[in-house]
């Protein structure tokens, strides 16, 4: 691919995605797919080509299949169904993660993909959509104090390419996807409110590996070191682990020959060689804030954490489904400005969330003091090798799967709600799957668009009149009584597939119309 992006002609556009890693082509993407002018600027020459990030969860597959690419994903990634937990060279139970998320979601496995292919993936189906990026271009500045012109473009962003005059491009809106040194972030002054772990993360993409359970998942604790594997395809596994800083160890002194001779000793694997070694230092930070006007912040730009959970890139690609949809509610459908203030409202408690449980999780696994090592090296042997045997046929061990695959997200659909602190089974959730002998209730996820469902039997004069009366989608299953899914009450589906509501057919009216977009009560 060229690193060449001509520039269109009359820079203007409705948003601006700084940013073309997988956060912000997934916002192109799907903002392409509902019509919404978008350009995408990027320093970098092109699609990574090495990354970190390699776990892709469920939600993100049912997300991708929503967006028409999961086919691809698919036929690229290892599917890993065991997790492969050990102490050192001791290994315990393998845990069939694939059998945890049966009947919960059409990809009941963690899928293991690295980063560089889903940025190739969503690349070529922007590419296929009419949209590029403008490559080799860095944001310089961004402004918002000039008068918005009669499209509503108020952002004045100015940026450049090495050997080329800068130039200016107004937008409506601008959403900083550039990573967690975001210059977005930083020209609008936001805190990126956190710390940083003492220790060095390593990650290799080693070759010949021996001493692990092969197309597994493998987990190892130690003492000090920590270790965790995953498949990559044939002779071929990512190796990311844990090297603590001592008076001994400094951070220049992990070099990959001294890390192959840690984890030999301390875990018995071995590689022939590597395609790439790096170290990083594990942040946990959350921005401040994910909305500033009409700039916004998404993925590593507003929140980053440990890669423990294999969490980040598919909460980032979460940030941006959440929002396009948002940004085209505002932008083509009427829904006033104060919509996408939801999205910060939704999206960073997530991000809050997530960053503090995989602290507590990485603290765990990294700290030194007696207590922890003590944990590390009696407790856990001890009580692993049981706890692991039996998690298949433990009541709620599905629950650790939903929290791990991010399919059971909530989001508070009120104030009132929220204050009264009781999270619905269905309101502010993923629509639960239902399976059908000819597909699943999901089918009709793929024309993103707001819509009713129903799940039981319904007077069809009674649907034909909600339908009439909304003027949107209406669609009506079987009963789902494996499900939260009730009988008689029909249930208003955002295009991202979460709940927004539910009522009886005589309240669809007043419940459902004041939460739907003016003009997206017509689909185009």
């Amino acid at each position: 691919m060229s690193s060449e992006s001509p520039v269109p002609d009359g820079v203007e556009t409705d948003v601006l995605v700084v940013g073309a890693g997988p956060t912000g082509l997934m916002l192109a993407n799907w903002l392409a797919r509902y019509g919404v002018d978008v350009m995408v600027v990027d320093r970098k020459s092109g699609p990574t080509r090495e990354s970190r990030a390699l776990g892709v969860q469920a939600r993100t597959m049912e997300i991708y299949d929503q967006l028409g690419v999961v086919d691809q994903v698919r036929a690229e990634a290892q599917e890993a169904s065991v997790l492969v937990p050990g102490f050192e060279k001791r290994l315990f139970s393998p845990i069939p993660v694939g059998r945890l998320g049966s009947g919960l979601t059409p990809y009941p496995r963690i899928y293991i993909l690295e980063q560089s292919s889903n940025e190739r993936i969503l690349y070529e189906h922007l590419r296929s959509q009419g949209r590029d990026v403008l490559w080799d271009h860095g944001l310089l500045s961004l402004d918002d104090s000039s008068p918005a012109d009669p499209a509503g473009r108020c952002v004045t962003a100015v940026v450049s390419s090495p050997g080329e005059e800068a130039f200016t491009i107004r937008a409506r809106y601008c959403v900083g996807a550039d990573g967690g040194s975001s210059v977005v972030r930083k020209l609008r002054g936001i805190p990126f409110v956190g710390s940083t772990n003492a220790h060095v993360f390593f990650v290799s993409d080693a070759r010949g590996v021996r001493g692990l359970v092969p197309g597994g998942i493998n987990l190892r604790f130690g003492d000090t070191d920590f270790l965790l594997t995953f498949p990559m395809g044939a002779d071929h596994d990512r190796l990311l682990g844990v090297v603590p800083i001592d008076d001994e160890t400094a951070e220049r002194d992990i070099v990959e020959e001294v890390v192959r001779r840690r984890v030999e000793r301390f875990f018995g694997v071995v590689y022939r060689d590597s395609a790439w070694f790096a170290t990083y230092r594990v942040h946990h930070r959350v921005a401040e804030r994910f909305r500033d006007g009409p700039f916004f912040l998404a993925g590593d730009a507003a929140h980053v954490h440990s890669p423990v959970g294999a969490q980040g890139m598919n909460t980032g690609l979460q940030d941006a489904h959440n929002l396009a949809f948002r940004l085209a509610d505002v932008i083509l459908h009427g829904a006033e400005e104060s919509t996408l203030d939801r999205y910060e409202a939704e999206r960073r408690p997530i991000a809050e969330w997530l960053v503090a449980t995989t602290d507590r999780v990485f603290g765990v696994v990294t700290s030194g003091t007696s207590a922890a090592r003590f944990f590390r090296r009696w407790v856990l042997p001890a009580v692993a090798p049981i706890a692991t045997s039996t998690v298949p046929r433990v009541r709620g061990a599905n629950r650790l799967f939903q929290y791990v695959s991010q399919i059971r997200i909530h989001y508070w659909m009120s104030t009132a709600e929220h204050e009264r602190g009781v999270r619905d089974p269905v309101i502010g959730r993923r629509l639960s799957w239902v399976p059908r002998a000819d597909g699943s209730n999901f089918d009709a996820l793929r024309e993103p668009v707001w819509q009713v469902h129903e799940y039981g039997s319904v007077d069809p004069a009674v649907v034909r009149s909600v339908r009439e009366t909304l003027g949107l989608p209406t669609h009506v299953y079987r009963a789902a009584p494996t499900t939260p899914l009730r009988p008689g009450v029909f249930y208003l589906v955002r295009p991202d597939g979460f709940v927004a509501a539910e009522a009886r057919a005589a309240d669809v009216p007043a419940v459902f119309a004041p939460l739907v977009p003016p003009r997206a009560a017509v689909p185009s």
